[in-house]
């Protein structure tokens, strides 16, 4: 059985927290933001821990990522 590969599409956007958790940044921040709330931008400007629901799936495409 060959070994898991990490997906290197995945390994540039997350990094994990010294306790272990994924942290992410958020999406809708990459263009046209005239048309956003100045709230929302703001809101979206700092980086969010992947929920619960979806650690795992991310965990399985991050096998080797520190």
């Amino acid at each position: 059985m060959p070994k898991m590969r990490t997906h290197s599409g995945t390994k540039k956007r997350i990094k994990r927290t010294a306790t272990g958790k994924i942290k992410v940044n958020h999406a809708y921040r990459g263009h046209l933001l005239s048309a956003k709330s100045k709230s929302a931008k703001r809101h979206h400007r700092n980086a969010m821990i992947v929920s619960p629901s979806d650690y795992k799936r991310m965990k399985q495409q991050i096998a080797q990522v520190k």
